[in-house]
């Protein structure tokens, strides 16, 4: 086993750790339009896009209080709160215990900030410092840093380590039959990456399932226990359809946002390292942001036995036919994607290394825009 030491790293320079933020605020931005790129192509619908982009902009808003909470990180604040773990090797994402941290954190937010000084005091604080002293107020300014981190977390909507499934109704089949959408995602511990998952689902329940009071705690448990990477969607899906005789798994999404590549924060190896060490990029363009999707849908339903007299439905799902794939991915399909600004993108092209030619290359202007080859 690897040591985990060694696939971490502290961020403990001023200029390093504000560098690394502003390139998420970069990539988390364009991971939306994305998201509605793949839409407008017909890969996902509008309740699983509209999903989706939740999960995105949580991200956005952890990585925006992270930014405050280590804001002055590398300078004398007069406190000691370390700074931000990353890892470097597999993800280039924080390290999970960060999100953790955060959690607990904002247990505890709003006591914080009841005993801070308000922000317009800090300002006014900090400015008299600077005209009366004539000093840099470093430790006033850290003071402010942590009140806009707690500010952060009580406004909520992050992107924690587990995110409890949600369930979305999307219509009646027949009068015993309804179709919902399920989603759900975590901070996977092991790759240290966003995971979110989204099911759609038939429901011959007596009481629709986000009403039952019995099985929708289960539903929950059941997944979240389930949300591993290393566990290949066939087992979730059928795990699922065989501990639930009433409701019915049709479809199952997996998207994996990450890794991220950079020649200046991570150690990872392969063709796309080579891509951006040539690419020289500007700042804020150095990066690559890998997508993975896999889904798993049901070809068709039979009927088992159960019990002396009862019978079942149960899901036959559809593998991968293409090479004897299927077994060993566990999923009908899975599509590589990677995120990156022009400039690596025409590097890659030129350079052209094999097990690309069947990525899906999301293309981002310096002015925003995304556009896919």
């Amino acid at each position: 086993m690897a040591d985990p030491d060694n696939d971490q790293t502290g961020l403990t320079d001023t200029f390093a750790s504000r560098r690394y933020f502003r390139k998420f605020e970069v990539i988390t931005g364009h991971l939306t339009r994305v998201a509605a790129q793949m839409q407008a192509e017909g890969d996902i619908d509008k309740a699983q896009v509209q999903a989706l982009t939740r999960y995105l902009m949580a991200l956005t808003f952890t990585f925006r209080a992270l930014s405050m909470k280590y804001l002055l990180v590398g300078r004398e604040t007069g406190r000691f709160l370390g700074w931000l773990e990353m890892d470097k090797r597999d993800s280039g994402f924080p390290v999970a215990a960060e999100l953790m941290t955060m959690a607990n954190d904002a247990q505890q937010a709003a006591s914080h900030l009841a005993n801070m000084p308000s922000e317009d005091a800090l300002k006014d604080d900090m400015v008299r410092e600077i005209v009366g002293d004539r000093k840099i107020p470093t430790k006033l300014q850290f003071a402010l840093s942590q009140r806009l981190y707690y500010q952060e977390l009580v406004r909520g909507q992050m992107f924690w380590v587990r995110n409890d499934p949600e369930c979305i109704w999307q219509g009646n089949i027949t009068d015993q039959r309804r179709k919902f959408l399920l989603h759900w995602a975590v901070y996977d511990t092991q790759i240290n990456l966003p995971v979110i998952y989204m099911m759609e689902l038939e429901d011959t329940g007596r009481v629709a399932l986000p009403k039952d009071q019995n099985r929708w705690p289960e539903v929950q448990a059941h997944l979240m226990a389930q949300a591993m990477a290393g566990l290949k969607l066939v087992t979730i899906a059928k795990g699922f359809d065989q501990d639930f005789d009433d409701l019915h798994p049709k479809f199952l999404r997996r998207i994996h946002v990450g890794p991220m590549y950079s020649h200046q924060f991570t150690e990872q190896s392969g063709p796309l390292r080579e891509v951006l060490t040539e690419a020289r990029a500007p700042e804020g363009q150095d990066w690559a942001l890998a997508w993975t999707t896999e889904e798993l849908q049901s070809e068709r339903a039979i009927e088992e036995k159960s019990g002396w007299f009862g019978s079942v439905e149960r899901e036959v799902f559809a593998l991968d036919p293409f090479g004897g794939r299927g077994a060993d991915t566990g999923a009908t399909r899975t599509q590589r994607s990677i995120i990156l600004p022009q400039r690596p993108f025409q590097v890659l092209a030129e350079k052209n290394p094999p097990g690309f030619a069947n990525v899906r290359k999301f293309v981002v202007s310096p002015q925003g825009r995304v556009l896919r080859y």
